[in-house]
């Protein structure tokens, strides 16, 4: 009975070990519509559509279009399957597991480990692979697994059809701050929270670049409690209670996450 109860004692201390607490995902990226700021496309979902939650762009006479990163990131494909399947595309990690797949591209104009942003213009919308007319075959995916689009956090319609308009990069001011810990490094983390999972650290006085800011965790810091934090980098974020911006909350003219 003994040799038993130690068994059972150590198999639960071992499954404690191995599951734990699970670490917050990196937060999803604010992904953006593929297309220049102010442009309005039709993007149709299917219930037959491969994969399922693909969306697939058209509108009139948009042959030679011109096709943007709908998010910040690092080209990691480019490819051409010739007559078949995707025909021409490219694949954007967006990190944190985070891709996006433009497809029957018309031409390429980025290159494999590109470091792009909002609004970059990565091909020209074409009708290669197995396209029967020209439009742009778009997806988000998730560890390799396609998952259902987001615009700004909105959920693309499905099943059906929508007009989309892009805010692509119609703001592309940027703020920036100066990091003050009184001597100790700043975590940087995945998301905006201190739930998030750290990815480094910012020494103090640093001089950083903040592309977008958005509410998270409240933290208490050198210039007081805020919920603001700034994120400094794809997948990157540091509370703006330690950063000097000039300002009291969010900076005018950045824009939100």
């Amino acid at each position: 009975m003994r040799k038993r109860w130690l068994s059972l004692l150590i198999s639960g201390v071992l499954a404690a070990s191995v599951l734990g607490p699970a670490a917050p995902a990196m937060a999803a990226p604010t992904f953006k519509v593929p297309f220049p700021c102010g442009q309005s496309w039709s993007g149709q979902t299917r219930t037959n559509h491969s994969p399922a939650y693909a969306v697939d762009f058209n509108r009139t006479d948009d042959l030679g279009d011109p096709v943007v990163a709908s998010a910040p990131g690092t080209v990691d494909r480019v490819a051409d399957l010739g007559g078949t399947s995707y025909g021409k595309y490219v694949r954007i990690d967006h990190g944190g597991g985070y891709t996006t797949y433009y497809a029957h591209l018309n031409g390429f104009n980025v290159s494999v480990g590109q470091s792009i942003g909002y609004g970059k213009v990565i091909g020209w919308v074409g009708s290669t692979g197995g396209s029967t007319g020209p439009h742009l075959h778009y997806e988000q995916r998730l560890n390799g697994a396609d998952i259902q689009v987001r615009f700004n956090g909105a959920l693309a319609l499905y099943w059906g059809t929508r007009t989309y308009t892009s805010d692509n990069a119609c703001s592309s001011s940027t703020g920036s701050g100066t990091v003050n810990t009184s001597g100790t490094p700043l975590t940087v983390r995945s998301g905006p929270g201190t739930g998030y999972t750290a990815v480094g650290t910012v020494a103090d006085g640093t001089r950083v670049t903040i592309h977008c800011q958005t509410s998270g965790s409240t933290v208490t810091g050198t210039y007081g409690t805020s919920s603001i934090w700034d994120r400094i980098g794809s997948g990157r974020f540091i509370a703006d209670a330690y950063v000097y911006t000039g300002y009291d909350g969010y900076i005018p003219g950045v824009p939100r996450c």
